[in-house]
Parts: structure tokens; C-alpha cells; sequence
């Protein structure tokens, strides 16, 4: 009877570590991957349920449409496709040349909204940052008449934009009333800003370029969302106010939006105003010396700046006398229906050719709404006589009857607790720990060296006071 003999079979270490690699990849990708994606978008899918019961502005479908899907439908948009064999035959270069294009700026322009980050990472983020900064405040909401807007409804809001912090604040505020879409500049398209960006559904935007072939992708992008009921932010102003005063609008994202809008159809566009104001602008001096056109300050200066606004608000806060930067306050204000818009005015379709009074009139409410807030009053008074001089009694008398002025032409003013003694001290205090006031015995008086900056506070309700 024989034996049956074992033996041992060797294999090359290389080749069963090979194997083991392969495996894994099976793993991950046929079970491991599968099963997070399954989990993480369940997890999604919970979340909009959940916030959709609670906003005043659902998320439309086309905002949880795969990004992939839209980049697709926007490299063969129609009008896209158009222009290409337009511009294929004037600069006699291949189709392919130019769909390779729109196909990099297709992907550059189009987000991916991504609901957990948005309403948990994002809203997380954003209130933690606006709280350690400012002394947060929402002035006036309509949110019954959000409520009121079908989804049949495109809304836009359209906001001033004094601060790089204008983005952060109206996501916090807006955030229990809808999913905003930003237009964003090219300054935000570093990692992984763009990548965070991108997933709150903000698309980015090349403000100065000439090319057609871009405008027209971008064009017909945010027209797909506004067709497609996205909610926008849109800063018309275009920029950051470099001097503090409420600019004139740009025409071109808000000219795309209402191009070849047909006031008799399903769709209706619905513009919300958005004013913002701070007592303090983080960037202000920054902005100032582009405003004058000074050269930009090194890496040398700016650290040097950041390092002795650091240490000066260590030692506030250690002191007791740490106030934050203020109060930061937003206004929406009442929707306007193009379609009523155009109505009122006996525009009929096809007839938007120039809308420069329709521009013209949204810029006038947002102004109309811009928060009053308390260094914005003080300033005022002492940008009138950059040498005056008054008491603390003077100076209350004063503002309060700026104040008195401004509230009895229906402007909005934010009053800390409405208290008008105490919104006048808030103001003093933060003008005296900046040096752009001096105390001396209980006389206050503007420093020479900050008249500008001075001005530059005034300014954000200087459109107020013109008649």
C-alpha cells in the first residue's frame, strides 16, 4: 500500500505579495468602494429630505444632477454647438480644436454639489467663522414671501459686496432658507478652495475674458441653471468696493440671466435684494491701497501687518477689551418678479434688449436696504468735518439725529440692543481701539492720518444720504 507524500510549495515572495495587491483591489473596488458610495449617498439623500422640509427654497433636481451629466449637456448645449461651427469657419481652425475647448471650460465653470458638505461641513465652518469675527445679525427676512415662490420660480439673489467675508456670511444665513449657487472669481481656484467651492455648487468665473467661445459656455450655463430653478448669488457689482461706496451694476451675469426671458411663459425670474454692512471690513486697507493704485504690499509687509493685528487682538483680549470686529448685519429684502417688473413697464418678449434700467432699479433697492450700522453712522458725522471736535453728549446729539433722518425715509439702521445711547458708544469704541478716533479727556476728534479710512466707513451709506 503506498504512502501518500506531502510536500510544500514555494512561491516567490514578489509574486504572492502581487497577488495579495490584486486582491485588494478587487476588494475595494467590487465591494469596498460599492458599499461607501451606497452609505455616503444615503446619507445625502437623507439630508436633502430633511432640509428640504425646512427651507423656504428647495433644492431643485437639476442642482443634484451628476456633474458629469451636466458638463455633457453643456459641451452640446445647442447654442454652444452653434457658435463653434461659426467659429470654425471665421478663424479656420478644426471643430476639434474648438469642442476640446468648451470642453475645458464646460468642466472649469460647472460645480458638484455635494449636500453633506454643504449643510453640515460648509454651515459648520461658516458659523464658527462669522461668530469668532463679528457679532452676527439678520436684519429683515421675508420669508413668507420665499415661501410663496413656486418651483417654477428661478430666484437670484443679488447682494453688495464689500468683503471676501460676503460670501461666508450670506451661506450662514442663508442657509435655513436655501442652497445658494455663487459666481466665483479666479482668485478662488487653488486646492482645495476650489475643490470646497465646487461642492457647495459655486461655479467659477474669468471676469476679464475676451474669448467668445468662453462667454458663450458661461452664458449658456447660467442659463441652464436658472432654467433649471438653481437659487444664485450674484455680486452685480462685479468686484469688492475698493472706496466703500455702492458701485453701479455690471451687466453681464445679470444679462445672461434674463437674455431671451419670455414673461408670458412657465419659468418666472425672481430677484431677491441682499444688503450687507460691517463695522469692520477685514481687507479695508488692502482695498484703499487699490484704490489709490499703490503697489502690492510683499510677503515681508503682509506678515508684519498680520502678526501686529494678531498680537494687538491678544491683547485685548487678555485685557478684556476684545469686542470682536463689531456687528456684521444682512437685509433681504422684498422679491421682484421680472415678469411683474415687465409688466409694470409694458416690456413685452424679446424686448430686453438693454437692461440697464432693470440694473439700474436693483441696485437702487439693494442700497435702499444696505444695513445702518453703528460705525457707518459715526463716521458719517465726522466725514462731513473731518476737523470737527465734540463731547460725548455732542457727539449722541448728533448722530441721533442723523439717525432720526434716515429712519423717517424708511432706511433700515441696526440698533444693538435697541438701545440708540449704546449703538453711538459701540460705534465710538470701535473707531477709538482702531486709532481712527481720538479721546482726548472726552473730546473726540478724526486722526488726519485715517481720513480715508474714515471715509472709506462713511461711504457705505453715503448713497443714503444723496437726494
Amino acid at each position: 500500500m503506498e504512502r501518500s507524500v506531502s510536500s510544500n510549495v514555494e512561491i516567490p515572495l514578489w509574486l504572492f505579495l502581487s497577488g495579495l495587491f490584486f486582491a485588494s483591489l478587487w476588494l475595494l473596488q467590487h465591494f469596498l468602494l460599492p458599499s461607501a458610495r451606497w452609505v455616503i449617498r444615503r446619507r445625502a439623500n437623507n439630508l436633502i429630505d430633511e432640509v428640504n422640509n425646512r427651507l423656504a427654497l428647495r433644492i431643485p433636481s437639476f442642482k443634484l444632477t451628476q456633474r458629469t451629466v451636466l458638463v455633457d449637456r453643456l459641451i452640446y448645449h445647442p447654442r454652444v454647438i452653434e457658435l463653434v461651427d461659426e467659429l470654425a469657419i471665421e478663424l479656420n481652425e478644426p471643430r476639434e480644436v474648438l469642442m476640446k475647448k468648451v470642453g475645458v471650460y464646460a468642466r472649469e465653470i460647472v460645480p458638484a454639489f455635494n449636500a453633506l458638505v454643504y449643510f453640515k461641513a460648509a454651515y459648520w465652518v461658516a458659523r464658527r467663522l462669522v461668530h469668532a469675527l463679528y457679532r452676527v445679525r439678520l436684519g429683515f427676512a421675508d420669508d413668507a414671501a420665499l415661501k410663496k415662490l413656486g418651483p417654477e420660480s428661478s430666484v437670484v439673489f443679488l447682494m453688495n459686496h464689500r468683503s471676501n467675508m460676503d460670501y461666508i456670511i450670506a451661506t450662514y444665513l442663508a442657509a435655513e432658507r436655501t442652497a445658494l449657487s455663487y459666481a466665483v472669481g479666479e482668485w478662488a481656484r487653488v486646492w482645495p478652495l476650489q475643490q470646497l467651492i465646487r461642492a457647495m455648487g459655486g461655479y467659477f468665473v474669468r471676469r476679464d475674458s475676451g474669448d467668445p467661445l468662453y462667454r458663450r459656455v458661461l452664458e449658456c450655463y447660467v442659463q441652464m441653471a436658472a432654467e433649471g430653478g438653481v437659487p444664485q448669488a450674484v455680486f452685480p457689482e462685479g468686484r469688492l468696493s475698493r472706496d466703500g461706496k455702492l458701485a453701479p451694476a455690471k451687466l453681464g451675469l445679470l444679462g445672461y440671466i434674463t437674455r431671451n426671458f419670455d414673461p408670458d411663459g412657465v419659468r418666472d425670474i425672481v430677484f431677491i435684494p441682499v444688503g450687507i454692512n460691517y463695522d469692520r471690513v477685514i481687507e479695508d486697507r488692502t482695498l484703499l491701497r487699490a484704490a489709490e493704485k499703490l503697489p502690492k504690499r510683499g510677503l515681508a509687509a503682509s506678515t508684519a501687518t498680520f502678526t501686529r493685528y494678531f498680537a494687538k487682538t491678544l491683547w485685548q483680549t487678555l485685557l478684556g477689551k476684545r469686542y470682536r470686529n463689531g456687528y456684521a448685519c444682512v437685509n433681504f429684502g422684498e422679491p421682484v418678479s421680472l415678469r411683474e417688473w415687465m409688466k409694470d413697464r409694458d416690456i413685452k418678449a424679446n424686448q430686453m434688449g438693454d437692461i440697464t434700467p432693470l440694473a439700474t432699479d436693483l441696485m437702487q433697492r439693494i442700497g435702499n436696504i444696505t444695513p445702518i450700522l453703528p460705525v457707518a453712522l459715526v463716521t458719517t458725522l465726522f466725514a462731513r468735518d473731518t476737523t470737527a471736535r465734540y463731547s460725548s453728549l455732542e457727539l449722541k446729539a448728533e448722530v441721533l439725529e442723523l439717525l432720526k433722518d434716515l429712519e423717517q425715509r424708511g432706511y433700515r439702521a441696526y440698533i444693538p440692543r435697541s438701545d440708540y445711547n449704546y449703538a453711538v458708544d459701540v460705534g465710538v469704541r470701535m473707531l477709538t481701539l482702531r486709532n481712527i478716533l481720538e479721546d482726548n479727556e472726552g473730546v473726540f476728534s478724526a486722526r488726519p492720518e485715517e481720513h480715508t479710512l474714515l471715509r472709506y466707513y462713511s461711504n457705505s451709506i453715503a448713497h443714503l444720504l444723496d437726494d
